[in-house]
């Protein structure tokens, strides 16, 4: 009974407990409030303050798209030629991508160009992966299994590992630790 009291008033001390935002001032509860560097605010000031970075325009689609797919062609096939530092190329492609990207666009930024250029980097590498399994699997089926044959695959595989995500937080200026 004491247990049941107990998280009867806790949840009525939440209820009771308000934040303003720091924007707009509003009463908010906790469970809304979303904490930013200056204070806690309430979603519809942080939407609004999103559409504010949301500059990118609809050309900057295709751009993004077009120049994340050649960038990362590119670095894919490389990597053919470079083996293990595939390592070292592949967030420096996604990079290359991401500052390219930015140059053209003129440091217009939005979420949906973001996630654009990713898929145009995920693009770009596919085909070449595409190659590489089909010849280990034509390779397997003539009955010469070699394990060395799949490493093309296998770098292939981790150019696009490393790139993508390399690409994506370098553009949106994201960081994750």
């Amino acid at each position: 009974m004491d247990n049941q009291t107990n998280s009867q008033q806790d949840v009525n001390k939440d209820e009771q407990i308000t934040l303003r935002c720091s924007k707009c001032g509003k009463s908010i509860t906790p469970a809304e409030a979303v904490q930013t560097p200056v204070g806690y605010r309430c979603m519809d000031c942080v939407r609004q303050q999103q559409r504010i970075f949301d500059t990118s325009k609809p050309l900057d689609y295709l751009w993004g798209f077009l120049i994340a797919a050649v960038i990362s062609f590119l670095g894919s096939l490389l990597t053919s030629a470079i083996g293990f530092f595939t390592f070292l190329l592949a967030p420096a492609a996604g990079v290359a991508v991401a500052e390219v990207v930015r140059a053209v666009t003129k440091k217009r930024r939005g979420k949906k160009l973001f996630r654009i250029v990713a898929a145009g980097v995920i693009l770009g590498g596919l085909p070449l992966i595409l190659v590489s399994l089909v010849n280990f699997i034509a390779a397997l089926s003539m009955g010469s299994f070699n394990l060395f044959g799949l490493l093309p695959l296998a770098y292939k595989v981790l150019y696009l590992f490393l790139a993508v995500p390399s690409a994506y937080y370098r553009l949106s200026g994201s960081r994750r630790l």
